[in-house]
């Protein structure tokens, strides 16, 4: 089970996303997210409510980032500390910007 909420502000979008991001609902939140990209330079992602992120969700990530880095920045805030932990395994914790 997984929840998005979005809210933009001209050319800021924060996206808070509750429960699991697997294999299950990472298509979702896929079509979700990058769809609504166009016009953003800023992207914040609120981990606060994120239960659990598989490779398919880092994978997500990834694809977020490489867009971002072309017109804007990504950053990442309040992962807990399973989360990070697999930030830090994986080392996408090199590669994201995780306050």
């Amino acid at each position: 089970m997984m929840t998005i909420n979005k809210k933009s502000e001209g050319s800021k979008l924060l996206v808070k996303i509750e429960g699991r991001l697997d294999t299950n609902t990472t298509p979702d939140a896929e079509k979700e997210l990058m769809n609504g990209l166009e016009n953003i330079t800023e992207l914040t992602l609120d981990f606060a409510e994120l239960d659990y992120i598989s490779s398919a969700g880092l994978r997500l990530l990834l694809s977020l980032q490489k867009r971002m880095n072309v017109c804007g920045s990504m950053k990442i805030l309040n992962a807990n500390e399973i989360v990070k932990e697999i930030f830090e395994v994986t080392g996408f914790s090199d590669i994201l910007t995780v306050e």
